[in-house]
């Protein structure tokens, strides 16, 4: 039996709260080595900054690979609404054939210009050794993690983020326990691995993910993994949303680049600061995009169905629970706002720069929690034209001139948070607006 898209409160948030446990994961493992590099005994501020600019390197190149996620999701929940599954029965494993083999080719290319990519973040001396060895490790992992977001995709696309959320808890954990043992060693059995243990328990948690996500999608789901040929109907819908999805998270690694190039620039302390910031930054996303998941679940099955007024309830219902959570969590750090700089660094430097900026980044927490939710939308509603603009034009005339005035004034870390906070508006502000346009009427 077919069933209806539940958006109540209850049924929105049992999709979106296994989801949020999934979501933060990656972020969380980020945070982790981010906390731990910069508690070390030996250079912990070069290793902190280090750990920050290969691991934004890393990030930039997951979110463009993994575009195909939403891809998939949204052409898993529109055949799953229109009730023709079967359809659509060889699509995943042949996206996921096509996922592994451009993440194959891409670790290769970058561990070879590891060297010559860091250095265009203006790292040097002991912080690009450091990069290049966390890189180098770290990378092994590309087509594990493409592996396991593709069959994020394929579950979120069947209405499914339980077992998303199960793999992520047993990843996120074992990654914890193996940063600690690695990192800092274990006295009378091994040395410390420092910067390099960090990246080592990452892919040995991403190898894990990656069996854990391969057994579930053949026992959990309709589709086989086996690769069959001639291509899928919807192979090339789907590679034409995913191509204008990674155009998008081009712009969007564009400025992440610009972001972290600027404060190395400034100085050890400022991209170390930069580094926490960022990293607090993208746990919120993360977590507020468990809701943005619903959007992207739901609206493409209620395209699927063509049952548009549930769509702009559902545009509303999102809004508010992420705008709550966003505030919420805003309020948490708030009140622990010293306390969480200590986390990650001893440094008086680090600390000073970090508290100098860290206000901006909660204020402008419910910006982006209606920036992710209609982000998610819209990836359901396959809009990745409209998707791939909006970057471009965020990017390219909001947060770079904000970030290049505000350097020419001097202003530091605050013109990269401000050209942050510039850049979320426009991505808030351009989609509420073409969602109203294109579906007011059709609520009506």
């Amino acid at each position: 039996m077919h069933k209806e898209s539940n958006i109540t409160f209850k049924g929105i948030n049992k999709l979106a709260i296994p989801a949020i446990i999934a979501g933060i994961a990656e972020p969380l493992l980020s945070i982790t080595d981010t906390a731990i590099v910069g508690n070390i005994q030996v250079n912990p501020t070069e290793a902190l900054a280090a750990v920050g600019i290969a691991g934004s390197f890393i990030s930039a190149l997951i979110w463009i690979l993994a575009q195909t996620r939403s891809a998939i999701s949204a052409t898993v929940s529109k055949y799953l609404g229109a009730k023709k599954l079967h359809e659509i029965a060889t699509l995943p494993a042949q996206i996921i054939a096509i996922n592994l083999v451009l993440s194959i080719i891409i670790y290769f290319a970058t561990t070879f210009f590891a060297n010559e990519i860091f250095q265009l973040y203006n790292a040097d001396g002991l912080i690009l050794n450091y990069s290049v060895a966390y890189f180098k490790i770290r990378a092994i992992g590309f087509p594990l993690t493409l592996f396991v977001f593709s069959t994020f995709g394929i579950f979120r696309g069947l209405q499914n983020t339980f077992w998303p959320m199960v793999i992520s808890i047993i990843g996120v954990v074992l990654n914890i326990i193996l940063s600690l043992i690695l990192v800092y060693g274990i006295e009378g059995y091994f040395n410390p691995m420092n910067v390099e243990g960090a990246a080592w328990a990452s892919v040995i948690s991403q190898v894990v993910m990656a069996v854990l996500a391969l057994v579930l999608i053949v026992k959990k789901t309709p589709f086989s993994l086996k690769i069959t040929f001639p291509f899928n109907i919807e192979i090339k819908n789907l590679l034409t949303i995913s191509l204008n999805l990674i155009i998008r998270a081009i712009a969007l690694n564009v400025a992440l680049y610009f972001a972290n190039s600027y404060a190395t620039k400034y100085g050890d302390n400022y991209i170390a600061a930069q580094t926490i910031a960022f990293q607090i930054w993208l746990f919120f996303a993360f977590f507020i995009d468990g809701y943005s998941s619903v959007g992207n679940i739901v609206s493409g099955k209620l395209l699927g169905e063509k049952n548009y007024k549930k769509m702009w309830k559902l545009s509303i219902k999102l809004s508010r629970y992420s705008v709550v959570v966003s505030i919420l969590l805003s309020i948490f750090c708030a009140v622990f706002y010293f306390q969480i700089g200590k986390l990650f660094s001893q440094d008086e430097l680090v600390l000073q720069s970090f508290y100098s900026i860290f206000w901006i980044v909660l204020l402008m927490q419910p910006i982006n929690a209606i920036a992710f939710v209609f982000d998610g939308i819209f990836k359901g509603l396959a809009e990745a034209v409209t998707l791939r603009n909006l970057l471009l034009v965020a990017t390219f005339l909001g947060f770079i001139p904000v970030l290049l005035i505000g350097d020419y004034f001097n202003l530091k870390l605050y013109a990269i948070w401000i050209a942050f906070t510039v850049w979320m508006l426009l991505r808030a502000g351009i989609l509420v607006i073409k969602f109203r346009l294109k579906y007011l009427h059709k609520n009506a």
